[in-house]
């Protein structure tokens, strides 16, 4: 990003198949942030996939276990023998196809903390906070605040009646030209003023 090299929009830079990131989604890390596929996003062989919506702020060091970090829990050891090769490699079969979780999915607007880590299969609602350092194990509610290890829910940002209102806005879809216009209400404005903002939907109707 223009005179910000220690930030970058996710989207152009994501090769894998198994990752899809939304429009605006960035990345920070003074380091290099542009490694981030390879860098945070750990233990990806599939076939689980990583979606990342539109609007999400990762704080540096942010970061995504897959299941492929998964080990077998059924017997004595937890050792993956096979992957050391030689004649261990002919149990192979002990090390794949292993339970997952599925997907790990993130809505839009979402904030990461500083060095948060989220781990295989989570969902994390929309508008969702997650605090530096927090270990998400489990599902993340919409504009919920998650913090801690494991993480636990702080508090939820709106009441239900609330999220539902701002669910159905869902201002990440409107138009870029639109939210543009509407900016200071989306950062700092009240649901009713956000309601008063949406697209026009029925013109034929005035």
């Amino acid at each position: 990003m223009p005179e910000q090299p220690r930030v970058v929009l996710l989207k152009p830079l994501v090769s894998s198949p198994l990752i899809e990131v939304g429009e605006f989604s960035y990345y920070d890390d003074p380091d290099d942030p542009t490694a981030f596929e390879t860098r945070n996003v750990l233990y990806h062989y599939g076939p689980e996939k990583l979606v990342i919506g539109k609007f999400c702020a990762l704080g540096e060091g942010t970061r995504f276990l897959m299941n492929g970090a998964n080990h077998r829990m059924d017997g004595p050891s937890t050792f993956p023998f096979p992957i050391m090769g030689g004649s261990w490699a002919e149990h192979f079969d002990l090390i794949t196809g292993l339970p997952g979780r599925g997907d790990t999915v993130v809505g839009n607007d979402v904030w990461f903390g500083y060095r948060s880590l989220v781990m295989p299969g989570v969902r994390i609602g929309h508008g969702a906070v997650i605090a530096s350092g927090a270990v998400v194990v489990d599902d993340v509610p919409d504009y919920g605040i998650v913090g801690g290890n494991p993480a636990r829910l702080i508090r939820r940002r709106y009441s239900d009646d609330e999220v539902d209102r701002l669910l159905a806005v869902a201002w990440w879809d409107w138009p870029p030209e639109h939210i543009t216009e509407h900016t200071r209400t989306i950062m700092s404005g009240t649901i009713d003023a956000l309601e008063a903002a949406a697209p026009r939907t029925d013109s034929a109707h005035d």
